[in-house]
Formats: C-alpha cells, structure tokens, sequence
C-alpha cells in the first residue's frame, strides 16, 4: 500500500502550499516507508508515500506520460497490468515497470478519443478495464484537468476535502486532510470525479445488484472454485516477500490453501521461473488459548505453510487502543475490537521482512457468512442483505484491514473482492448460499454442485459434510463455498461454524473490553452522550470510549460524519434486524449475540 495527497484547483502556485502539501503527505508515510515523491505544477501538487511491492527499483512514483504532460499517483495493485502492457505494446513508451503505469496509457487512449470535453464520456470505460485495488490522482498538465477515482468495493481509502475557494483536496486517509481544509468525506467506492465535471458519479454498476436478475441463475460450486482460484493467482504478483494471515475459518484458510498452490513460481512472469521466496508464511494472532489459534495450526500442517502463531495479551491490546483508533480512523465499536489484534499482528509481519498478504475479508458478505444470516426469511432478503453489506465494507472490514495493516507498512489483499470473482460469486442463485442443514444434502452424479427448480444435487466425489462439527441436521453457512474446496482443507475446518475476528482471537478480549468501557463511562456522561457528540451520538459506553479518543485526534464534524452508525446484531445492517422479533432491541456487533442460532458455535 501507498499514501497520496493531492491538491487541485489551485490559483497559485507557493511555496508554503508546497509544505503543506509535504506536511499533509508526512502524516502517511507509515503507508508508504519506502520513498516519498511529489509533483508541483500547473494547478496542481501530488505526492506520494511508496510502499513498493511491484518493480521497487523503478516504479517511484508520482509516475509520468512519457512527454510528462500527465502525472499520477496511486494507492493501489493493477493485477491485470500485464495484459493492457501487451495491449498497448509499440504504441506507448512504458517509463517504469509499475502495474500502475498502465492507467496513464488508458487515460491518453481516452483522453485523445473523447468526442468532446465536457462529456465525459468513456471514463467508466476506462476505469472497467483495470483489475485491481485502487485509489489514484491524475493530472493531465496540457489540459489542467484532474480524474480522480476508486475501486469498486472499496478495498483502498480514499478521502475528498473542498475549501471554499473550489480548490479540492484528497488524501488516502483523513489524518492528512483533518485541520488542511473546510469539509471532508469518504470518496464513495466505484466513483469517479472527473474536473470538467465537477462531483462523485458512479462508474461501477453491476446486473447482480438487483435480485431480479440472480433469481433464476444456475449456482455452480465448480464455478465458484475455478474464479477464486484464480483470483488468488493474480494477486499474488509480488516482487517482494509475502504472506497469509490464516485465522482457521473458513474464509482465510480457503485463501491460504490456494496461495501455497501457487506460491512457489512467479506470478510476474505466468509462473515460468521459480519465486524469489518460495516458501509461504502463514500468520495467526491470538490471546493464548483462543478458539483461532489451534484451528489455524491446523490448517497450516494440512497446507505446508511456514507458521507463525502470535500471542498477545489483553493488556496489550488495551494499551494499543489509543493508537490503533489513530490509525483506523473510526469509533465503530466491531472494527476496533477486530483492529487491535490485527494492528499488533502488522507489527510482527513487518518485522520478518514481509510486505504484502493475502486475507480473506468478503467472504462473509459474498456468502451470507454471518450467523444472523441463518434468519433471512427468504432468497430475495438474503441476496439484498449480501449487496447491502457488500456496499458498506469501505466502511468496516476494507477499512480494518487495510489501515490496521498499513499502520505498519504491510499491504493486505483481499482476492474474495476481486472484481472478476464477485461477478461470478454474486451471480450465483442466492438459494443456493443460505444456510441449509448438512444432513440433508442429497448425492447425484453431477460433476459439479448445482442448484436447478429448488432441488440440490450435489457431486458424488465432493465430500461429504461430516455428522459432528456444527452439529448433525444444524443449518450452515456458506455451503457452496464450504462443498468447492472442502477436499483442500481439513473436514472440521471445511465445515467449522463460523466465528467473528474479534471473538475468535479470545473471547475474554470482548468481555474485558465491555467491561472497561463500562467502567470508564459514567451513566451520565451517557445521559449528556448527544450534547458533547451532536453527530452520531455514542449508542453504548464502550462506543462513548472509543469515540472520546477519536475525538481527540479528529475533532472536526467532517471527521465524525466518516463513520456509518447504526444499529446491528452481530455486524448485521439495519434493515437486518427485522428479520427476527428478538434482534430488534438488539445493539451488540458479537457473533455471540446470535449464538441461539446454533449454541455449538460457542
């Protein structure tokens, strides 16, 4: 990962702009330790804070056009970079071997066919053809324009800040726009912001967004297999080391299973030379003791990775607090919890000399991973609840991810959001990801898993979904995904409940934290919560606490009004806890708040 400050709109150009901008940049180097870049010109700065994964030797950035008339500076991983180099082979004069570059060949291609300016026609076209995690800067010098842009989930930060003068700011995380402007706000996931066209437009849009056009679909657990496999083989372009944080879920070891298949050739070059570190690292964090912990072990024997178990205690984790909500930048109450442990663990990758991993955050709101999920009353709730969620990761699980790691300077890639496999995985039928019990899947003769007219039939050689673990006859989650690679894992991880991060580090983190909280916080102080916090008001001592201390590293109402709150059962939306007459008095994002689904599960 990388920091990037840009300022545009600028009337003149000073040298005390200058500072500020390398002062606003400053604040983001834990992003990017590895070089610092900036460009002054025309009406506008860009700079830039490098963590280099791909081509360290010369991909510095901002990056130039080869006459220098554009400049960029991106946060981000263009996994498809190869094949639009090819594309563009003998047509354009690559500076640098960075992934990245290739967004300005795309920008010229679109630059030089716009019908006319002003339109903007073909942006979202432009921005369609890359693969990848992104957040980029773009100014075009000949013109004094900017494009501005973000990936369509949301897997990198991105920050928009205006002044009243119209000069427009952005930054890959708030602590460097905070006090720098008048207003500021997340730049939405899968927008664009194009200066002939001032203001957020949407670019990504997708058929499985409406229910509509899913309801009918074949699901294939075939299918579901050969995307994921291959969206893990393209992320892992590296030329640096890397590894995988390997909780013992689901989710992650799936991720970890597939990365050591691949892990011991090149991506870079269609695996046709040996990697430059072939053995892969597996990363597990963890109170001593917690339910995580021997489930990862586990994994990590039956894949062959080189693992890495992490202890941390809970004092630990309570004195991080304070820096963890600096660097994640919120006070939702699940993602500190989750963040903390994460943000310890950074620091431990970082120190063995690895930049980059893989994780397996999406799964759960591709898959209906979440226990409340098992209450979705029909298909149609269901599908609209995975799109709902699927729209707020920036908010949660992208932003606990990606900032937890960075704090650190670790990249995390996330291959469950990769835009080629979400296509595929939101397709599926969504009858076929509800819970359903285990016992009561019949066995046909197909070659793959396949839902048709309401009816399962399931592959004769997938195996079968043992009697114990969540319980004979119980209702689990994500089955599809369970049946496509159960073979690659063991069969009580193939087929384990699901457990929240933050509970599955050590159930005594949550209730040491809600009891702290609790104590820190005075009734009163909750009585008066909505006079010292006008906007969004704590709901719950423990987010009073956390909310206290993001205040007093970001005061402003701009910095507040980042961070969605509503009300939640176990990092259900709003709209979820209507499903069922007991969650709707509810307001606690454990998984353990649902636990009367399944009580095996804890």
């Amino acid at each position: 990962m990388c920091g990037i400050v840009s300022i545009f709109n600028i009337k003149q150009q000073t040298s005390e702009l200058r500072q500020k901008a390398l002062r606003m940049s400053q604040k983001l180097r834990h992003r990017g330790p590895d070089w610092s870049g900036i460009y002054v010109g025309g009406s506008a700065i860009l700079a830039h804070e490098r963590l280099s994964i791909v081509d360290p030797e010369s991909g510095g950035q901002p990056l130039f056009s080869p006459d220098r008339k554009q400049v960029l500076a991106v946060n981000g991983e263009i996994y498809n970079h190869q094949d639009i180099r090819r594309q563009f082979a003998g047509l354009y004069d690559f500076q640098t071997g960075s992934d990245c570059e290739v967004i300005l060949t795309l920008y010229r291609q679109w630059r030089q066919q716009a019908p006319s300016i002003g339109e903007g026609l073909g942006v979202g076209s432009l921005l369609e053809q890359l693969s990848g995690i992104f957040a980029f800067a773009l100014y075009d010098e000949e013109h004094d324009e900017f494009l501005i842009a973000r990936d369509p989930i949301g897997v990198i930060p991105l920050y928009i800040g205006y002044d009243g003068d119209g000069t427009i700011y952005v930054a890959s995380e708030l602590k460097a726009l905070e006090g720098q402007c008048e207003r500021y706000e997340p730049f939405l996931p899968g927008h664009y912001y194009w200066s002939k066209e001032p203001g957020m437009k949407r670019y990504y849009q997708r058929d499985w967004m409406a229910y509509e056009a899913v309801k009918d679909n074949p699901a294939s657990a075939e299918a579901i297999r050969e995307s994921l496999t291959a969206a893990v083989k393209r992320q892992l372009m590296s030329d640096v080391p890397y590894g995988v944080l390997l909780s013992g879920g689901l989710d992650s070891s799936v991720i970890s299973a597939l990365a050591e298949k691949f892990s011991e050739h090149r991506i870079e070059d269609d695996s046709k030379t040996r990697a430059y570190w072939p053995r892969l690292h597996s990363f597990a964090v963890g109170l001593k003791g917690a339910p995580d912990l021997a489930k990862a072990r586990l994994v990590a024997d039956h894949i062959g990775t080189v693992h890495h178990e992490i202890n941390y205690t809970i004092q630990e984790g309570l004195d991080a607090i304070r820096d963890v909500i600096y660097f994640i930048e919120t006070y939702d109450v699940t993602t500190v919890r989750a963040s903390t442990p994460m943000y310890l663990l950074a620091r431990v990758i970082k120190s063995m000399g690895i930049k980059m991993v893989l994780s397996g955050e999406g799964a759960d709101e591709i898959f209906g991973g979440y226990l409340y999920f098992h209450k979705a009353p029909n298909a149609q709730a269901f599908h609209e609840e995975t799109v709902r969620k699927l729209s707020k990761l920036y908010l949660y699980d992208c932003l606990r991810a990606n900032k937890s790691l960075c704090a650190w300077g670790v990249e995390g890639r996330v291959p469950f959001l990769d835009k080629e496999f979400l296509d595929v995985a939101m397709r599926t039928n969504p009858e076929a990801k509800m819970a359903r019990p285990l016992s009561s899947s019949p066995r046909g003769g197909e070659d793959s898993l396949s839902y048709r007219d309401d009816r399962v039939m399931a592959s004769g050689n997938a195996a079968l979904p043992p009697t114990g673990g969540a319980g004979r006859g119980a209702a689990i989650e994500k089955y599809i995904l369970r049946e496509a690679f159960a073979d690659m894992l063991p069969e009580e991880i193939a087929w384990r409940q699901k457990e929240q991060f933050s509970d599955g580090v050590g159930y005594s983190w949550i209730d040491t934290l809600k009891r702290i909280t609790s104590e820190a916080v005075t009734d009163e102080q909750m009585a008066h919560a909505a006079e010292r916090f006008p906007v969004n008001p704590p709901l719950n001592k423990e987010e009073y606490y956390y909310r206290s201390i993001f205040a007093e590293h970001f005061p402003s109402d701009s910095a507040a009004r980042t961070v969605n709150q509503e009300a939640s059962v176990a990092c259900s939306t709003a709209i979820a806890l209507e499903w069922d007459a007991a969650f709707r008095n509810m307001n606690d994002p454990s998984g353990r708040a649902v636990k009367g689904v399944h009580e095996q599960a804890y």
